[in-house]
């Protein structure tokens, strides 16, 4: 991967904190570049428009990208758009795979940044990236995963003669440990550790952005972005920012929602029910910086970790939950795309 820009002294002017960034579906948005087959099959992905206006306005071309939890690769696609060049991490073999396919192809559809995509757990990210990258990372762009029931697709059943809908690709995997089926005290534990992991790969200054949103269970409003909020903090990151990206398009200074089947459903029957719910078209964007010089202790560019975090209220997994990476064996990269994908820490299966 070429050499990342040196340091920028000043980063751009934010801009509105509110993002216009669902003006068009995701499908639309996504008919502009190129995904290999299988890539729509992922149950959260990232808005294009939102991952992009992120990179626009926090890093310069040139400088290095990385998202932890890239899933298809979508932030690295538009980096790679972008003139930045791109790290992702990824658990799970199969969207690594597909993520890594992705950000090989970026360059044959006119993208001049490199990506590559490394196969393992995030939170364990140091030990995955080579050290030349470590401390140079300009900017951290990632989404945790949240709210099985925003999640997945729908297809109609009216063909087998049987009305009504069937979910469909709603789940990132059937392994467990995967931080998708954590109960939520767990996945923030986790994701602190990753944040963490994040901390150490920043340039000073660097600047870390999560998106997320809150979601209901049971009628019970989640609060997610806090909660992320918090996670930064103890992970030794600076809050500087908390945006609002639409999931909503703007015609005639109205919102259009774009809400799931799933909410939408959930919804209408809540209010059916006499709830008077409403409509989640929104998700956070929670900005953080990492500081110039890192003083808690007392060395620049060190994570700062509580002394003791047995009590900060978090059910802490234990390291041996991350999978077992020994065995790989090489993707087959012929039936969807002639690009040869990027696996610096050995390929995983296709899955």
């Amino acid at each position: 991967m070429p050499e990342p820009a040196p340091a920028s002294p000043d980063l751009p002017p934010a801009g509105l904190s509110v993002w216009n960034t669902a003006p068009t579906s995701a499908p639309h948005q996504r008919r502009a570049r190129h995904y290999v087959p299988g890539s729509a099959d992922h149950p959260a992905k990232m808005l294009p428009a939102l991952a992009a206006h992120a990179i626009r306005t926090y890093s310069r071309p040139g400088e290095l990208v990385m998202d932890p939890m890239c899933g298809i690769g979508t932030t690295l696609i538009e980096a790679q758009h972008l003139g930045r060049h791109a790290l992702g991490i990824e658990y799970e073999a199969r969207w690594a795979h597909l993520a890594a396919l992705n950000a090989a192809t970026a360059p044959h559809e006119g993208a001049t940044g490199a990506g590559e995509v490394y196969w393992g757990d995030a939170r364990h990210l140091t030990g995955l990236i080579p050290t030349t990258h470590h401390g140079r990372i300009a900017l951290v762009l990632t989404s945790p995963p949240y709210g099985r029931s925003l999640h997945g697709q729908v297809r109609s059943t009216r063909e087998s003669g049987t009305p009504g809908v069937t979910k469909r690709h709603y789940r990132y995997s059937n392994d467990p440990h995967n931080l998708a089926h954590a109960p939520t005290d767990q996945l923030l534990d986790a994701f602190t550790d990753i944040l963490t992991a994040c901390h150490a790969m920043l340039r000073p200054g660097g600047i870390t952005v999560v998106v997320t949103r809150p979601w209901r269970d049971h009628g019970e409003l989640i609060d997610l972005p806090t909660a992320v909020l918090g996670a930064g903090r103890r992970a030794g990151l600076i809050p500087i920012e908390r945006n609002v990206a639409l999931l909503a398009g703007i015609r005639d200074s109205r919102l259009v929602p774009r809400p799931s089947f799933f909410q939408l459903k959930y919804v209408r029957d809540a209010r059916r029910c006499g709830t008077p719910l409403h409509l989640i078209v929104h998700e956070d964007v929670i900005v953080f910086r990492k500081l110039e010089h890192e003083t808690a202790n007392g060395r620049r560019g060190q994570p700062h970790r509580p002394a003791s975090n047995s009590n900060d209220g978090y059910v802490h997994l234990p390291a041996d939950h991350a999978p077992d990476r020994t065995h790989r064996s090489e993707p087959d990269t012929s039936p969807t795309s002639s690009a040869t994908p990027s696996f610096p820490n050995g390929p995983p299966a296709p899955g």
